[in-house]
């Protein structure tokens, strides 16, 4: 006997629509290390803070940066 793509089963049928997928991760790309570059990224910050650094002008992204970099230090 054949065995059928779709279950007979009503319960069975349910079952396979929810099973997870499976995917397989692919692996990190590892990519070296230059120094001083920077890396364009999408940052979730709170208005009130970007706007804060905004309001001087600009330059408000290496601000945000040196910023990130003295709380960095500073857990050290």
């Amino acid at each position: 006997m054949a065995t059928t793509r779709r279950p007979s089963n009503p319960r069975d049928a349910a079952e396979m629509l929810f099973k997870p997928a499976k995917k397989v991760a692919a692996p990190a790309v590892e990519r070296p290390v230059i120094p001083n570059t920077k890396e364009l990224v999408s940052l979730k910050i709170d208005s009130d803070v970007l706007a804060r650094f905004q309001a001087d002008g600009p330059g408000w992204q290496e601000r945000i940066n040196d910023t990130l970099r003295a709380a960095m230090n500073v857990s050290d």
